[in-house]
């Protein structure tokens, strides 16, 4: 799920995009940790007003969640 590579996503939407990718995740116990982690990473960087260090945070992010969801598929198979 890595469509938003490149896109200027606002927080928001990419708080939104995150946890649409933990649905994908294969165990409870797996999607309640990177849930959790989302949560505290919205909240920690919640009074960031450096829009390129924003989009920084965003890009990595996005691109860690894609590592993350090859990483299990992988292991799936």
């Amino acid at each position: 799920m890595l469509p938003l590579v490149g896109a200027e996503l606002k927080p928001v939407q990419l708080y939104r995009h995150l946890l649409r990718c933990c649905r994908q995740l294969p165990t409870e116990a797996m999607q309640k940790h990177y849930r959790h982690a989302i949560r505290q990473g919205y909240t920690s960087h919640a009074d960031e007003d450096d829009q390129e260090r924003v989009q920084m945070i965003v890009q990595r992010a996005v691109v860690d969640a894609d590592w993350i969801l090859t990483k299990v598929r992988i292991k799936a198979f």
